[in-house]
């Protein structure tokens, strides 16, 4: 590394990710750091104690989202903020959300020893629930807070247990005094791991992201009939898994159909009466296309439900199919864009324009505020996974990159 003497403490940023991969450590690794439980409150809570070592204010809003405020010499001008999640997967890796909230810690520890003041302030975001594992909506605190979601309908998700989120924020604690809403922000810089393979097979340090997928998800529940599987015959079946299955392979079909672009999952699969000796009455399951193109989500979104429709219509089920929402392709800011690009120049990574194939909390931020995000390489792309690894120095180059963007637009002539 090159091109500045302000230089982040690497040994320390890799010391406290591994101090934050304690709070929900599983055995093989990973962490189980699910939103608004006690493990989520635990890990805040080392978070907000590290923040106010270093005489920063945190605040927290409505839907959980916490603030953490570092003064800069004009208090008049908006604030630059960075920051990701904390929360995981139920089977996470270390370092998805974690890294940029993590690095963004490191990158206000760094102004701290330096005695630097910039002239905006900077805040450092802890985003809840980016996840959606346990509620069923992912990026449910960065949604709330840019209006993709009203207040009253996330307050009212509930888990498999039926704890429904107003009651767990209350639970823990974390249900903030202040709106949930934006405010005036100069910039947004998040940095996370890739969570693909792309930068490591190329052999790059640093993704430069130009924006994120377009995006449609849906909820599917096919309905056949409970049946015994010894006595009835294949004329007399109505099988919902079958139906599902066909379904399914149509979703694949079409995500190959679209090159290495294409993106087609059915992650989540509920099979009911779910008995080995019970033909499957019903199923259902989650569908979800991405593509780097608006128009190709478009045309998948205009005609995917009657063909689908058809496929399950002839295994005699019904389907119902509800499209829960639908992002269209988010470009970021050129500008902040254009401080990543300079900040890894400047310091000699190897570098690659990329876009997203994952959401980010970035995503929804990028509606109200000027975004840019930074991506470090994931070991063989895997992530949602307790197997996810990164290398120190991966870790630090990419917090390199953030303290440069972060310094630059703080300090910008206006």
């Amino acid at each position: 590394m090159s091109g500045t003497n302000q230089r982040i403490d690497a040994k320390r940023l890799w010391d406290a990710l591994m101090g934050m991969a304690e709070i929900g450590a599983t055995p093989k690794g990973g962490v189980k750091r699910l939103t608004l439980t006690e493990v989520d409150k635990a890990g805040r809570e080392r978070f907000t104690q590290w923040c106010e070592a270093l005489g920063l204010t945190v605040r927290v809003d409505a839907i959980g989202n916490m603030f953490a405020r570092r003064e800069g010499r004009d208090p008049s001008r908006p604030p630059v903020l960075m920051g990701s999640h904390l929360d995981s997967q139920p089977s996470g890796g270390k370092f998805d959300g974690a890294l940029g909230v993590i690095a963004g810690l490191e990158v206000m520890r760094t102004l701290h020893d330096l005695n630097i003041q910039t002239e905006a302030p900077i805040e450092l975001i802890n985003w809840t629930d980016e996840e959606g594992s346990r509620f069923g909506h992912s990026l449910m605190g960065s949604g709330a807070w840019a209006g993709v979601y009203t207040l009253e309908k996330v307050y009212g998700l509930k888990d498999v247990e039926g704890v429904s989120v107003s009651a767990a924020l209350e639970g823990i604690g974390y249900k903030g005094e202040h709106p949930a809403r934006p405010f005036p922000a100069d910039a947004y810089f998040e940095l996370h791991i890739e969570q693909g393979p792309i930068l490591e097979r190329e052999g790059k340090e640093i993704g430069i992201v130009t924006g994120a997928q377009a995006q449609v998800w849906y909820d599917a529940v096919i309905t056949g009939q409970d049946a015994h599987a010894g006595t009835t015959p294949p004329s007399a079946r109505r099988d919902a898994l079958v139906a599902a299955a066909r379904v399914i392979e149509r979703v694949d079909a079409l995500m190959r159909a679209r090159g290495e672009d294409g993106r087609g999952t059915v992650g989540q699969l509920h099979v009911l009466p779910n008995s080995r000796n019970v033909v499957p009455g019903e199923v259902r399951f989650s569908i979800e296309f991405r593509h780097p193109e608006d128009a190709v989500i478009a045309h998948l979104a205009s005609t995917f439900p009657a063909e689908v429709k058809a496929l399950v219509e002839g295994t005699g089920c019904t389907l119902a199919l509800t499209e829960l929402f639908r992002i269209a392709m988010q470009p970021f800011d050129a500008g902040c864009v254009d401080l990543v690009r300079q900040g890894a120049a400047k310091l000699g990574y190897s570098t690659r324009e990329i876009v997203s194939g994952a959401g980010h909390d970035a995503v929804y931020v990028a509606r109200h505020v000027p975004t840019a995000m930074i991506f470090t390489p994931c070991k063989d792309g895997l992530s949602h996974n307790e197997a996810e690894s990164i290398l120190p120095e991966e870790a630090a180059a990419g917090c390199q990159v953030l303290f440069e963007a972060v310094l630059a637009r703080a300090n910008r002539s206006l």
